[in-house]
């Protein structure tokens, strides 16, 4: 899967990681791919596990279905088989 990031986005991620290798972080990521890759792991977590501090931001975003399936905890990532 390739994703493309708007150029004015990719900047502001960019300033977000060289704030975080010349002043540290208490999550500190050391590029982009790193950084892309926490959040949109924040993402799948918050949407398979409803008690989560993830899933606060899934809602604050507005990303929770609304049905009594995406309220039930998932061990796994994806459907329950």
């Amino acid at each position: 899967m390739n994703i493309e990031i708007h150029p004015e986005i990719l900047k502001e991620l960019e300033y977000i990681v060289s704030l975080h290798k010349a002043h540290g972080a208490p999550n500190p990521q050391s590029s982009v791919q790193d950084l892309i890759n926490y959040v949109l792991a924040s993402v799948a977590d918050g949407s398979r596990r409803p008690g989560s501090w993830e899933r606060d931001m899934l809602r604050s975003m507005g990303l929770i279905a609304d049905c009594d399936e995406h309220d039930e905890y998932r061990a796994n990532y994806g459907p329950d088989d």
